[in-house]
């Protein structure tokens, strides 16, 4: 399931010179980013999912760099699979933003990709988290899968709300490289789960959690609302032959 990659695995001086010395200024130049809330996030060495819109590829780079602590994804098993110069490198930009590959193939995928979580969360860390389930390609905020509620019941980690605006300018669908625009992230104040479970019984309480979610991030984003999955959505813009074929993320719930 993790392709013999355990959680935090990784060459630390390879990581850091990937992350701070190429990624980081490189993404500094070009998305003169402007970053607000940072003091939503937990101080390192505490755990706390760090719930997003998607728009872009770029996005499971943009937010480690912007939180200003290493922030763990689950992405594509294959992104490790290269094999020489090339396959090195991918791995160790992956790596140095903490990404965890996943076989999204498998069946078991959820329940991997839930434990894996559960283990960064476990041991401190921060684990990043696109409730919308895949990238959204038509701009709108989605509705949010169950999986980040679940998250935070499981194992009592804050929620900490994150509304990227212009990643998809940064990398379009389309584009293998960074292109030069402007990219605003803003980290709102973590969701009161406990006040949510005094108010919700346990068979709300998941959409209750999750819409809330999903409620602060729209605020910040700004972004059209959609009552609708995103990959649904996707799936009828395949059909139309529109844009970029998308996958749902390993773990959304």
């Amino acid at each position: 399931m993790t392709a013999g990659h355990p959680v935090g695995e990784g060459n630390a001086l390879l990581d850091g010179v990937m992350r701070y010395v190429v990624i980081g200024p490189a993404f500094y130049a070009l998305a003169r980013p402007t970053v607000v809330g940072r003091e939503h996030i937990p101080p390192e060495g505490s755990p706390a999912i760090i719930a997003s819109n998607h728009l872009s590829f770029s996005d499971s780079m943009v937010i480690p760099l912007a939180s200003g602590r290493r922030v763990s994804f689950l992405g594509k098993a294959e992104y490790f699979h290269g094999t020489g110069v090339k396959g090195a490198l991918m791995r160790a930009w992956f790596r140095s933003f903490g990404t965890i590959p996943v076989e999204r193939t498998d069946a078991r995928a959820a329940a991997e990709s839930l434990h894996l979580a559960e283990r960064v969360l476990g041991a401190g860390g921060a684990f990043g988290i696109y409730p919308e389930g895949t990238r959204s390609r038509d701009g709108r905020l989605h509705k949010g899968r169950t999986g980040v509620a679940r998250l935070a019941l499981s194992t009592g980690a804050p929620i900490v709300p994150c509304a990227l605006i212009g990643t998809d300018k940064l990398q379009p669908p389309d584009a293998r490289v960074l292109r030069p625009t402007k990219v605003t992230v803003q980290f709102g104040p973590a969701i009161d789960v406990a006040a949510l479970q005094a108010q919700f019984t346990k068979a709300a309480l998941l959409r209750a959690i999750t819409d809330a979610v999903m409620d602060s991030i729209g605020a910040m984003s700004g972004q059209e609302r959609s009552a609708r999955y995103a990959s649904d959505v996707n799936a009828e813009l395949d059909a139309r032959g529109s844009g970029e074929a998308g996958s749902r993320e390993p773990f959304a719930g």
